[in-house]
């Protein structure tokens, strides 16, 4: 999963637009996109929606946060539409993670779904508390499936006047961006990175977006269609990459019980056989 588009829920307009796209996945907000007073409205379109499933993208839901008291009642009005996952925005660690996975548990036995299916990423880093939680993440349900770090609540969590200046971001996002990106390493479950807003920089997103996977993001999510392709492309391996990674493949299947190797002057160990098998999308 590389790209992840976000659709307001009171939209079927705007959902069908961007069901002719090539994001993986689409995920039907119902928070911030849509105001309070179109929030029950909102649960319904999200559910119909669901049960449309136009194309192949997986399909995700974004509740409300916890703190709103509104998250079971967003749960039980989709539930019954099968969604791929739920995004959980504010998360401040593994308990909350674990207070929804209750949640749809009973809610997947009661719609006839199995229980377990639905995945769960969290918005990480939206609150100053909830940084200090993103160690909990490890080990704390098998339906986490990412984490997502985000800039635009957490510049008012700390009363911030810039959260970036020149196209870069000031210290405490960059910070809160790198604890993200290693707390969902730690996890195991998938590094997304934030929104790009600015969204007629094409060449602005395409820069953030082959520094998120240099530095080891895995997916990017995005706000506006155009963004689709930009992103699923620099998501992708060069031809460079995967030329390099077909043969450190090759030199330790020549070589079944060798740790160490030299090829090309260098010499390799078997994290650069996971970086490898990583690049080709192999096991």
């Amino acid at each position: 999963m590389r790209s992840m588009l976000f659709v307001p829920g009171d939209s079927p307009r705007k959902f069908e637009k961007a069901s002719e796209g090539k994001a993986d996945a689409l995920i039907i907000d119902l928070e911030d996109s849509v105001v309070a007073e179109k929030k029950p409205e909102a649960r319904g379109l999200t559910l119909a929606m669901l049960k449309r499933r136009p194309g192949p993208h997986l399909l995700y839901v974004r509740v409300n946060a916890l703190e709103t008291g509104m998250t079971l009642t967003d749960l039980a009005a989709v539930m019954p539409g099968r969604p791929d996952g739920i995004v959980l925005p504010k998360s401040q660690g593994g308990d909350d993670v674990r207070q929804v996975a209750t949640w749809l548990e009973a809610l997947e036995a009661a719609s006839g779904l199995t229980v377990g299916a639905t995945r769960i990423v969290c918005v990480a880093t939206e609150t100053a508390s909830a940084i200090f939680g993103l160690g909990s993440y490890k080990g704390c349900s098998p339906r986490l499936a990412g984490l997502m770090w985000g800039a635009e609540d957490l510049s008012a969590s700390l009363g911030a006047t810039e959260k970036a200046s020149g196209g870069v971001f000031h210290s405490p996002y960059r910070l809160a961006r790198d604890l993200c990106l290693m707390a969902a390493a730690a996890a195991d479950v998938a590094p997304i990175d934030t929104v790009y807003t600015d969204i007629d920089n094409l060449a602005g997103l395409e820069a953030e977006t082959r520094a998120a996977r240099r530095n080891g993001f895995s997916a990017k999510a995005l706000i506006h269609p155009k963004h689709v392709d930009i992103v699923n492309a620099a998501f992708e391996p060069t031809e460079a990459e995967r030329i390099w990674a077909k043969k450190v493949i090759a030199a330790f299947a020549s070589n079944p019980n060798s740790g160490t190797l030299r090829l090309d002057g260098q010499m390799i160990d078997k994290p650069h056989l996971r970086a490898a098998k990583k690049i080709l999308g192999q096991p």
